[in-house]
C-alpha cells in the first residue's frame, strides 16, 4: 500500500509540475516515427507506466474514437504489455531485488518493449 501511494504521489507531482507533458513531447518522436502511432499515444504509453489501467484505458478510448487502425492497436497493446507493469511494480522490484537490479531490469525492459513494438510496426506495415 505505501508503494502504491508513493507512485500516485509521484504521478500527482509530475502532473502539477507539468512534467508529464514534457515527457510526452520527448517520447513523441519515438512513438510516431518508430512505433507508427499517433502522437497522442505517447500520453497513454507514459501513463501506462505510472498506472497500467490508465494506459490501457487511453488506448481503448483512442481506438474507440477511430484514432488507431488495427495495426496501431496491435502495436500499442503489445508495447504497453511488454513494459514494466507500473511504477508501483517497479517499487516492489526495487524493494525485493534492490535498486541496481531494478534499474538493470528497466534498462532492458523498456528498450525491448519499444524494439518489439517497432519491429511489429515494420512487419505489419
Amino acid at each position: 500500500m505505501p508503494l502504491f501511494l508513493l507512485g500516485t504521489l509521484i504521478l500527482f507531482f509530475l502532473d502539477k509540475l507539468k512534467l508529464l507533458g514534457r515527457l510526452e513531447e520527448l517520447a513523441s518522436p519515438v512513438v510516431v516515427n518508430f512505433l507508427g502511432l499517433p502522437a497522442k499515444s505517447a500520453e497513454a504509453l507514459i501513463m501506462g507506466f505510472f498506472r497500467r489501467d490508465y494506459g490501457a484505458a487511453g488506448m481503448f478510448t483512442m481506438a474507440k474514437q477511430g484514432l488507431l487502425n488495427e495495426n496501431q492497436v496491435i502495436v500499442s497493446l503489445v508495447t504497453l504489455t511488454l513494459f514494466v507493469p507500473c511504477l508501483a511494480n517497479f517499487f516492489m522490484i526495487t524493494k525485493e531485488r534492490g535498486v541496481k537490479t531494478a534499474l538493470l531490469m528497466m534498462a532492458f525492459i523498456f528498450p525491448f518493449a519499444l524494439l518489439v513494438g517497432g519491429a511489429l510496426n515494420f512487419i505489419l506495415n
